[in-house]
């Protein structure tokens, strides 16, 4: 078992390096409660230095589906008499990161790293006693709570402050234990200010405090009254936990600092708050509202949602029949639809990366009049809306395509001026605002359908195609398409597509899509409103959390593809997501928040 001490068992403000452990832990006990996760790791053999209360590892569950490891702050620690170390950990489930921890069997993990609360030893070599105060918010309580495990019982006061119900308590032997909750679940109701004022602060040597920023500032506040030296632990996203990537720095009195490895624990005079500059909300917060309003209009055509199946993700309309009601989707996308036939590429035609698939298809239909007369009908009987994507290998098949969609019900047209998986026409004629200024006016000319111009992200300036497409009276604007992308197959040395080139969708080119989106809508509000046209957005989107950001980047509604292939209930997972934060956030339509996220600058 752990030790009891008066302090630690080093002062760690100087940084030196020291061996650190890198590897796998088995995850031996996770414990649930209350939507906090108790995680204990064991290390077998232990490795590297022994972890001090205050320093962190980077987390990752095994296998993950995140790129980084999330900085957790050690909890509590036991050497067990075979000489393995068990690490405990609170975790928050937040994010996907977090939310895997909990769950997982085994964690990939690295440290410890940062510093800790300094040892009261060195603070006050003349008191045999130094009078502590240790401070826990929320989940913050690991840090100075891991730290009490280490003092002797009774040497020390704890404050512990919740939203709600108490957590992490059990291994404390305070003289004074004080818990509040703000809606009184657990010891005192309320705050920290509620129950610790600077008068309070004054009798102490020194207070140790970590939780949320708010807290953080007002401990710095009473101590600085009160003439107390305080040390506060905080946190900053990071990368690399080492102090390489400079993702987690924040300004203080002394200048930058780096949160990893010059911190977390600082002393509070050197902090300034706030430390990370919120972002400003876009939109009010109502109460919850019951029955929130998904519905959009676009050109004049009602969806009962924003979620509408991405051209080739899935098929016409009934090839997911078994596993998902095409009814509850906003809108289905045809495949793409050329004048004849087509049988697409030769060879290889998909490639998975790790946060993506490359396809090259190359536009395998049957034809427009094929589609017409078998495939069309059935879609119809979807009870949903129907577009049909066209496109084509010249102006004249795109305008005669056009035309033979116009005498059908289908209702709305998408021309697809960006596909890069064919050797003539589609991308061609979307990469310059003059090529996709001609194939936009000759679509147009030939139907009076709503017309929906997608748009390709390989274009050199997406917002002047975007203009040109507007101008020969596009009613809509979809973007976007898949990025330009190649694989190599290095055990032949040969491109892995017959094609070379073919197109990235997926996860990875998210964050990418979204911006551009944000940038087309940006350009359309420069125009008078009414010159603006709506803009659907796609590219990468899995999760509800995605479609929201896509609508408050501006996006009148979102396509979803890709994802479609790796779960074929995702679209009514995210419609259903999308009703559950607007109740919840008391958003009773999507033009609440739409384009919220763009800044009038």
């Amino acid at each position: 078992m752990t030790e009891h001490v008066h302090g630690t068992e080093r002062a760690c403000t100087a940084h030196k390096p020291a061996p650190a452990y890198c590897g796998e832990g088995i995850v031996t006990e996770t414990v649930h409660d209350r939507g906090i996760c108790r995680v204990s790791v064991l290390l077998r053999p232990a490795q590297g230095a022994l972890p001090v209360p205050g320093q962190f590892y980077m987390l990752r569950a095994r296998p993950s589906g995140v790129l980084l490891g999330r900085p957790i702050s050690l909890f509590f620690r036991e050497t067990r008499a075979d000489g393995t170390l068990v690490l405990s950990f609170l975790i928050l489930p937040k994010g996907t990161g977090t939310q895997e921890l909990c769950t997982a069997s085994a964690v990939t993990l690295f440290g410890p790293l940062g510093n800790s609360f300094p040892d009261p030893r060195g603070l006050f070599p003349d008191k045999p006693q130094p009078r502590l105060l240790l401070i826990g918010g929320g989940i913050g309580i690991a840090p100075p709570a891991g730290f009490a495990a280490l003092l002797a019982p009774q040497t020390y006061d704890f404050y512990a402050c919740f939203k709600a119900h108490a957590y992490g308590t059990e291994h404390l032997r305070a003289q004074k234990l004080v818990i509040a909750a703000e809606d009184g679940s657990s010891g005192v109701k309320g705050m920290l200010s509620d129950v610790l004022c600077t008068d309070d602060v004054r009798g102490y040597d020194a207070v140790y405090a970590c939780g949320p920023e708010p807290m953080l500032e007002y401990v710095q506040r009473i101590c600085r009254e009160s003439g107390v030296p305080c040390w506060l632990s905080v946190e900053s996203r990071m990368a690399c936990g080492t102090g390489a990537c400079l993702g987690c720095t924040i300004r203080t009195a002394e200048g930058s600092r780096r949160v990893c490895t010059d911190g977390p624990v600082f002393p509070a005079h050197t902090l300034v708050f706030p430390l990370q500059q919120a972002a400003a909300r876009g939109y009010e917060l109502h109460e919850p509202a019951e029955n929130p309003d998904l519905s959009v209009t676009i050109a004049g055509v009602r969806f009962a949602n924003p979620v509408i199946a991405a051209s080739g993700t899935f098929g016409y309309g009934t090839e997911y029949g078994a596993f998902i009601d095409a009814a509850r989707l906003g809108g289905i996308c045809s495949k793409g639809l050329t004048l004849h036939p087509r049988t697409g590429s030769t060879g290889i035609r998909l490639h998975e990366t790790p946060a993506g698939l490359i396809n090259s298809i190359g536009l395998e239909n049957p034809g427009i009049p094929h589609f017409i007369a078998h495939e069309l009908p059935p879609m119809l009987e979807t009870g949903t809306v129907v577009i049909a994507n066209l496109s084509g290998s010249s102006l004249e098949e795109y305008a005669e395509g056009a035309r033979l969609l116009d005498d059908t019900a289908v209702s709305m047209i998408e021309l697809n001026i960006s596909c890069p998986n064919v050797k003539a026409g589609g991308m061609a004629f979307g990469l310059a605002p003059e090529a996709a200024a001609q194939a936009v006016r000759a679509v147009r000319r030939a139907t009076a359908k709503p017309l929906i111009v997608k748009l390709s992200p390989n274009a050199p300036d997406l917002c002047a195609v975007a203009r040109a497409a507007l101008g020969e009276g596009a009613d809509a604007l979809s973007l976007v398409n898949t990025f330009q992308a190649m694989a190599i197959d290095i055990e032949s040395g040969r491109p892995v597509f017959d094609n070379i080139r073919a197109g990235l969708s997926g996860p990875a080119v998210m964050p990418i899509a979204l911006r551009m989106v944000y940038d087309v809508v940006q350009m359309m509000n420069t125009l008078a409103p009414k010159d603006r046209i709506p803009v659907i957005g796609l590219g990468g989107i899995g999760t509800w959390q995605d479609a929201i950001a896509f609508i408050m980047a501006g996006a009148h509604a979102v396509q979803v593809g890709a994802a479609t292939f790796a779960n074929p209930r995702c679209m009514t997972d995210i419609i259903e997501g999308i009703a559950s934060f607007m109740k919840r956030r008391g958003i009773e339509t999507l033009d609440r928040i739409r384009g919220c996220a763009q800044r009038t600058e």
